[in-house]
């Protein structure tokens, strides 16, 4: 029997996990339900807790929880604030019965003509299409909006499609606001050495290639 677990080296590791006993469905599509003696809770930009159901930024309290970056108290006291919540930086959505759904990450959210879009949720929708093996979704800058939605696609083997086959694929079923304005078609993704896709790296590509102007941060 697998079960899944969730967690990230600042708590120990993990803080949530399904049971052999959950159905598959919980099992397959949440990271289960938070550790005994753990507190949980998840917020909205503002601060405060949201309601069940709602999205927002995953917290963890307890035991777990290391008790700071050695020799950082500065980066510290970013990720654990005064009472003691361990913030994930994952946006999560807990259900009536305590299962959690990791839904994306805080710092990939993007904004959109003051709407906010969440990658991860376009990446599962374009995935869906047959003709779609891969996609990573992120924001550049536009003048107008704030930032705009763009998609990285990696085709299935022996497939081809138009960036018109794709926004017509979308239409109609997700949001007009989520639907990507720049894509582009690639083999593979600029991966970190664990792994991992760099959307970084994608962005920066596009925002030279369609000489995008990024708004300068403090």
């Amino acid at each position: 029997e697998i079960t899944i677990a969730y967690g990230m080296t600042e708590t120990s590791p993990v803080s949530f996990q399904s049971d052999t006993r959950d159905t598959l469905d919980r099992r397959v599509s949440t990271v289960g339900r938070i550790h005994p003696h753990v507190e949980v809770k998840i917020i909205n930009e503002a601060g405060d807790t949201v309601a069940v159901g709602e999205q927002g930024e995953l917290l963890t309290r307890g035991y777990c929880v290391m008790k700071g970056y050695w020799g950082d108290p500065e980066t510290t006291a970013q990720a654990i604030d005064k009472d003691g919540w361990m913030h994930t930086g994952d946006l999560a959505v807990l259900d009536a019965e305590g299962y959690c759904n990791i839904v994306g990450r805080v710092k990939d959210m993007l904004i959109r003509g003051g709407e906010n879009v969440y990658p991860r949720e376009i990446e599962e929708f374009l995935m869906s299409h047959p003709s779609i093996q891969q996609a990573q979704v992120f924001g550049v800058p536009d003048q107008k909006y704030g930032e705009e939605v763009c998609a990285w696609i990696v085709l299935a083997p022996g497939q081809a499609m138009s960036q018109d086959d794709v926004r017509s694929a979308c239409n109609g079923q997700i949001a007009h606001y989520k639907i990507p304005r720049y894509m582009r078609f690639v083999s593979e993704f600029p991966m970190t050495v664990t792994g991992k896709p760099q959307k970084f790296v994608m962005r920066d590509k596009m925002i030279e290639d369609l000489g995008l102007k990024a708004d300068k941060t403090a």
